[in-house]
């Protein structure tokens, strides 16, 4: 009887637990599936691990992944001791994906929430990954401009049009692109050297130098994050951006420290030309 009493209670613990299983491991992702604005395919392994070296990916970084399906590029960002956030729509994939950080003993590193890529902050990450379409990308472009600089783009397969990449790499004929979110220059500076007027067009700028002896154009303007280069006459500038200041060397023709202060009547503007 006693044996009896213990197989009922058996069975009887056995169904009441069985739909919880049977919920949680019912759910597979398939490539190929709708999601909100794009259809599901997973990026392969290899390329996630190429991706994230080109971001320089470390354990000081923040990372997040915008359309995260089933987590693996949140889940090899933190294995490599990122703090990484993914955001999906999905609320399915986010289960799924959150039982798979804990699986690959991450989640302490690892999590996901259910969100819109368009209404959600990213604002905290020092690296965002990405594999959506184009027309995702550019929609998303402003939000990202506006990023610190310095901040590490890293997408699969499709860019962001005339912004072009600062790196990419290929891997069986799959191509991942790098942007580095630069400072914003446009407008005129004060510098130690004369008035410095900029106009930018994302990573590029151009312009000119007026000093009290005559005007010379600004050539070779570059921006990598914050660190800023270009040339003018005969001389090499660089410096880093901080906000409305720059601080850097000049080396040519004079040589020496160099400072600009951005003017306040004239704010920066977006890093694209208008």
């Amino acid at each position: 009887m006693k044996i009896a009493r213990l197989a009922i209670s058996l069975l009887t613990a056995t169904m009441l637990t069985w739909p919880a299983l049977a919920s949680a491991a019912e759910y597979q992702p398939e490539p190929y599936q709708q999601g909100k604005d794009v259809i599901w395919l997973p990026t392969p392994n290899e390329l996630v691990v190429k991706m994230l070296d080109l971001g320089r990916v470390t354990d000081k970084d923040v990372v997040i992944d915008l359309g995260s399906g089933d987590g693996r590029t949140v889940i090899a960002a933190a294995k490599r001791g990122a703090r990484a956030l993914g955001i999906e729509y999905n609320p399915e994939m986010v289960e799924f994906a959150t039982r798979a950080a804990q699986k690959e003993g991450v989640a302490g590193k690892a999590r996901f929430v259910k969100a819109d890529l368009f209404e959600a902050d990213f604002s905290e990450a020092t690296v965002i990954t990405m594999y959506l379409l184009s027309s995702l990308n550019m929609k998303l472009r402003p939000k990202i401009l506006d990023l610190k600089a310095g901040t590490r783009i890293v997408s699969h397969a499709f860019d962001f049009s005339e912004w072009k990449a600062d790196n990419t790499v290929t891997v069986e004929g799959r191509t991942a692109y790098l942007w580095i979110v630069p400072a914003k220059v446009s407008g005129t500076w004060q510098s130690t050297q004369g008035e410095l007027t900029l106009k930018q067009s994302f990573q590029n700028f151009e312009g000119t130098l007026k000093t009290g002896t005559g005007t010379v154009q600004i050539t070779n303007g570059r921006l990598n994050g914050e660190q800023l280069t270009f040339s003018a006459g005969l001389s090499q500038y660089s410096g880093r951006v901080n906000g409305n200041h720059i601080d850097g060397t000049v080396k040519g023709a004079a040589s020496g420290p160099w400072t600009a202060t951005l003017r306040a009547d004239n704010p920066v503007s977006s890093p694209k030309n208008p």
